[in-house]
This record gives C-alpha cells, sequence and structure tokens, in this order.
C-alpha cells in the first residue's frame, strides 16, 4: 500500500478545469484533508475555476490562465521554482493539462490508467491508478486516492462563503417561498434546451406549486439571449440574473433555493455541492458519467433515445465518453417530462 506508513509531506492536484469537474475533484481534496491532515495540498487550477473552488479552505491555489498560452508555462515555472512535490495527482485528461504538468516537478506523478489515459496523459506520469470502467467522473478521481492507499470517502464540498455572496442570495430568496432556479446554458450550445420549453417549466412552477423563478448564468452573448428568451415566452413573472453575480454569488443562491434546471452544465454540479436538487435535461450527455452527482433520480435521460436516432446503437455500444451533441438532440426532451420531475420532487419533500 502506498504511503501506509508514513504520508506525504506535500501534494499536488492538476486539475484545471471545467467548472463541473473541478467540483468533482474536491471531495477528493476533502479526503486527503481528513486522512491526511499534516500533508500540504497545492492545486493548480484554471483562473476561472478558482473563483470559485479558491474558496476552499487548507489549500494552496496556484492558477493558470489557460488563454495565455506559452507564457502561462513560463510563469507556472517560475512559481514552482526550487520546489518539488511528492506526489502530483494528475486528474485531467488534456494535452494542455499534460503540458501544465511537465512543468510541475514531483517524485510521483500519478495519472489514470493506460485504457483511460487519453491525449497521450500516460507520457506524462510515472504511476498509474486502478484499472475502471464505465464510471461516473467523480467516481474516477477517486480512483487516485485508491492508489495512494485511501479507502475512505469524504463526500463534503462545504466551501465557505463570502458575506456579500450570502447577502446577494438572502435579497433574491427572502423568505420560505420555495423557489426554482434555471440555469439554462451549457458551454456547449448543443446541450441547451429552447426557450420556450424553459418558459413552459417557469409557468408550471409558478401556476402549479407557487414557485418563486429564478433565471441564472454567466455572461456571455449567448446566455444572455437565451434568457431574454425564456423572460419574452414566459407567462409567469420570472427575475433574470443571469450575468449579474459571480461564481460564490451563484453558489449562495443555490444553496437558498428548492431546485435547480440545468443542461449539463457547471451549475448542475454547484447544486450538488449545497445538496440542492438538480433536475438534469440529458441527452448529449450520458448522465451516468456526467450527471449531478446526488440527483440521479430527478434527471430527465434522453441519452438512450440519442444514441438509438443520432448513432444507431444503444449506449451501452458507444465508448464511455461520447457526446452526441448534434443539433435538435435537446428536442428529445419534452417539458412534460421536466414538469413531472419537479411535480414528483416537490411532492417528495411534503
Amino acid at each position: 500500500m502506498l504511503f501506509a506508513d508514513r504520508p506525504p509531506r506535500t501534494l499536488c492536484i492538476l486539475r484545471l478545469s471545467s467548472l463541473g469537474d473541478t467540483c468533482h475533484a474536491v471531495p477528493v481534496v476533502r479526503t486527503l484533508q481528513r486522512v491526511w491532515p499534516q500533508t500540504r495540498l497545492t492545486w493548480v487550477i484554471g483562473k476561472a475555476e478558482a473563483r470559485l473552488i479558491g474558496l476552499m479552505d487548507g489549500v494552496e491555489f496556484i492558477t493558470v490562465e489557460k488563454r495565455a498560452g506559452f507564457a502561462a508555462l513560463g510563469a507556472l515555472r517560475r512559481q514552482l521554482a526550487g520546489r518539488r512535490f511528492d506526489v502530483l495527482l494528475h486528474m485531467q485528461l488534456s494535452l494542455r493539462a499534460s503540458l501544465v504538468s511537465a512543468f510541475v516537478p514531483a517524485h510521483m506523478r500519478l495519472g489514470f490508467d493506460r485504457a483511460r489515459a487519453r491525449e497521450l496523459q500516460w507520457l506524462f506520469t510515472n504511476a498509474r491508478i486502478p484499472a475502471r470502467a464505465r464510471e461516473h467522473v467523480l467516481d474516477s478521481f477517486f480512483g487516485f486516492t485508491a492508489a495512494l492507499g485511501i479507502g475512505a470517502r469524504e463526500l463534503r464540498w462545504d466551501l465557505p462563503l463570502p458575506e456579500d455572496a450570502r447577502a446577494y442570495a438572502e435579497r433574491l430568496i427572502p423568505d420560505a417561498c420555495p423557489t426554482l432556479v434555471i440555469s439554462p446554458c451549457s458551454s456547449h450550445s448543443r446541450r441547451n434546451w429552447r426557450a420556450e420549453r424553459y418558459a413552459a417549466v417557469a409557468d408550471h412552477a409558478a401556476r402549479h406549486h407557487g414557485m418563486r423563478v429564478i433565471l441564472a448564468g454567466g455572461r456571455t452573448p449567448t446566455e444572455a439571449a437565451l434568457g431574454a428568451a425564456i423572460e419574452q415566452a414566459a407567462r409567469a413573472p420570472l427575475v433574470n440574473q443571469i450575468g449579474r453575480d459571480t461564481l460564490p454569488q451563484l453558489l449562495a443562491l443555490l444553496a437558498r433555493a428548492t431546485v435547480l434546471v440545468s443542461p449539463d452544465s457547471g451549475p448542475a454540479h454547484m447544486a450538488t455541492m449545497v445538496a440542492t436538487p438538480v433536475i438534469g435535461l440529458y441527452a448529449a450527455t450520458n448522465p451516468a458519467r456526467s450527471g449531478p452527482y446526488r440527483s440521479r433520480r430527478w434527471c430527465v435521460d434522453a441519452y438512450a433515445e440519442a444514441a438509438r436516432r443520432y448513432r444507431g446503437c444503444a449506449p451501452e455500444q458507444l465508448p464511455w465518453t461520447t457526446k452526441i451533441e448534434e443539433p435538435g438532440v435537446m428536442d428529445l426532451i419534452a417539458p412534460e417530462q421536466v414538469t413531472a420531475k419537479l411535480d414528483e420532487l416537490l411532492a417528495s419533500k411534503t
């Protein structure tokens, strides 16, 4: 068993992005903190993702501006000059992340098993986690602790929220009125649902359950346009906060919400961090692999139908990482399926 007698003095986690996957990595860090409290932890992370994950206590964060290219690598090398970690957990399967890893000095460089070490990751590591197949992303990350000889799992996220984030959320959700947050956009446009369908869910929530409805999202033109279209199509009043918050403020808002409706996106995994149920909209991606970890029951899962229609086979016949990001794939999800999940979820709380 690795490090059975003496835990490492220093350990570095490399997971730059995406926001959802950095959320998945947090329980691994919480597990390391509980089992090896004396080990000094460093996380090399994307600058955007650090705006949220950097709230975590007990971890040194080193940010990488991914858009800066080779300049970012030079900055990282200067920042780590003279340092060498006992262990590097190389938790990202991309050539860019592997190039970043080359500038992180470490004695043990632990990566994925050979079958999963895509984009040449295996060239940048000298140790591998146990081989597994068809796991949720979060479960695959726990392969790193298993390889280190740690059998425990700490499914804990608990990021300390700044006071301004709490105040923001309390202003929008000041009372016990049930609140539906809709985060309508993924970073991949073909995972997004139609505005009129989100509006139908918002109307149902307001009319049948007396819910407050809030739209949330980032600052991109796509998100702004979709939010405006939902507002226009909805009959019930709603509050459009798209582009008006920070990631900590959004996390605080999700913590006070009753439920989130979202496609496969970072906010879906942020809601998991604060134990808010997620009605996930999945057709382009497989919820068994990337769905909200504690809300699989509530996901609307059209991935199997998408596999048959667009790939001509059952999902079991596709490689586990397959995305079916085809035009119109999200139309396989009907508003009635989402409102049925909402009805069932709210009934389960009574």
